[in-house]
């Protein structure tokens, strides 16, 4: 991200920057063993649900978890993030507490409103928790199509290091045609916003969204976010526009 340059020259040579080392030989085994298990899973059409994206995309399609038990939490959360750093998607290591809180206003409250910034405006994106997966769909395809509108991004969390090494591993498929990876991490980014917040004022419109729904104001979470700064550098040159 910080290295727009580098990333294109490496995407470009990316069979040349899988052969590199990553470290110590163990973890450089450790990524080869993710990526032979990543390999039939990546892109979209192989195993898939509506709208494109992985059906039952489990942590041991794309993590060998048997490899990491004698590992840290920090080893894990290093080789996570360097293996899906090469990679145009987004991806997390969230802190296990951080995840409870998520997770347990995900029960009482599954959906919400999300705010994406673009040159003027904002667009909106309805976010649907099913089971640890987030669907994220714009709101002018939830009018036009109920339903059967498609998913443009989901984001996996995967659960299954939790009690034992305090972590949840999450990432994410997204439609291409709809959104890049920075407007992708703007929208997982918001997640914790407005579900891992002590503010209780900001969690509030989550709950106003799902049980009074007369009540909700769609300016109440561009003010959130627009105060939070997350997706500034998504407009670049405009400091606050409302419309």
């Amino acid at each position: 991200r910080s290295s727009p340059d580098v990333f294109e020259s490496r995407m470009e040579k990316r069979n040349e920057v899988k052969k590199q080392p990553v470290g110590s030989s163990r973890q450089g085994e450790f990524i080869k063993c993710m990526e032979e298990k990543a390999r039939p899973a990546e892109g979209l059409g192989t195993k898939t649900s509506k709208g494109g994206f992985t059906k039952d995309k489990t942590l041991d399609s794309i993590f060998n978890v048997e490899m990491v038990k004698e590992k840290s939490a920090e080893e894990i959360k290093q080789i996570w993030n360097q293996y899906f750093s090469a990679k145009d998607t987004v991806y997390a290591v969230i802190p296990a507490e951080k995840f409870d809180l998520i997770w347990k206003r995900a029960q009482k409250c599954p959906s919400f409103l999300y705010a994406l910034p673009r040159k003027e405006g904002y667009e909106f994106f309805v976010g649907q928790w099913s089971g640890t997966e987030l669907h994220f769909t714009s709101l002018i395809n939830v009018q036009t199509q109920g339903e059967a509108a498609p998913s443009q991004l989901v984001l996996y969390h995967y659960p299954e290091l939790q009690k034992e090494k305090g972590i949840v591993l999450m990432t994410a498929e997204m439609d291409s045609k709809f959104l890049v990876v920075h407007e992708a991490q703007c929208l997982a980014n918001q997640v914790q916003l407005f579900y891992a917040t002590d503010r209780l004022e900001t969690y509030g419109l989550v709950e106003i969204f799902n049980h009074r729904s007369s009540e909700f104001k769609y300016m109440s979470v561009i003010a959130e976010l627009e105060q939070s700064g997350l997706g500034r550098e998504l407009r670049p040159g405009q400091v606050s526009d409302k419309s």
